[in-house]
């Protein structure tokens, strides 16, 4: 099945703080267990890790909430 995004693709979020950018990292298709919450995935609606780009921080989106840049 083909996903929206894929590992290296240039991402944007909205979060608490604004604004945020970075990159796929891993597309997740199975349950994911994800600080301490279990996160539901599937081949229908994965869900994608995301580094950002500014703090490195690693966070877990499904695509409904992200923007490809570029």
């Amino acid at each position: 099945m083909s996903h929206a995004f894929k590992v290296g693709d240039h991402v944007r979020w909205n979060s608490e703080a604004g604004r945020v950018s970075g990159h796929v990292i891993k597309v997740h298709v199975r349950d994911t267990p994800y600080k301490g919450h279990m996160h539901r995935c599937s081949e229908d609606d994965p869900q994608y890790e995301i580094r950002s780009d500014r703090t490195e921080h690693i966070a877990l989106h499904r695509g409904a909430v992200l923007e490809k840049i570029g």
